[in-house]
């Protein structure tokens, strides 16, 4: 059983990398929840697609780096890595971060719970600060997002 959880939660990344974004709602339970821990928001139903599609606008080439995967009952934790060019603006809640060119390399966990090979709850832990830094921002944020 492990081993077909652990296929879902690599099936549902590959989804996110080709940017399918009905293949990845998909890959979700139908009260499936997307917990975005940096900024305290859960997307449920249809809009568990909104942070793949806020972060392929932003990050067209985005890429997630899988480093570790750890397996127990249905439940999956994966370390891994954001990676990307930023060339689209990015959602915030504080605002809107317009594209920068910077590359990111950010650290990211995530944990998933599945039921029957779907995404039950996906709570998505990526280092924000890290992120802010790496576009150049963290210093001045004020100054980075329109609103």
């Amino acid at each position: 059983m492990s081993s077909d959880n652990e296929k879902s939660v690599r099936n549902a990344y590959q989804v996110a990398e080709v940017q399918d974004i009905t293949g990845w709602i998909d890959c979700f339970t139908e009260n499936g929840t997307f917990t975005d821990q940096s900024i305290g928001v859960t997307y449920r139903g249809q809009d568990v697609g909104q942070p793949v599609v806020n972060y392929a606008a932003a990050f067209p080439d985005m890429h997630r780096e899988l480093y570790d995967v750890y397996l127990q009952g249905d439940i999956v934790v994966v370390e891994l890595s954001l990676n990307g060019t930023h060339r689209g603006p990015l959602n915030t809640p504080m605002g809107v971060i317009a594209p920068t060119g910077r590359t990111i390399q950010v650290p990211c966990c995530d944990v998933f719970r599945l039921r029957e090979g779907k995404i039950e709850s996906f709570n998505c832990y990526p280092s924000g600060t890290v992120l802010f830094g790496q576009l150049g921002v963290l210093g001045n944020l004020e100054a980075a997002v329109s609103r």
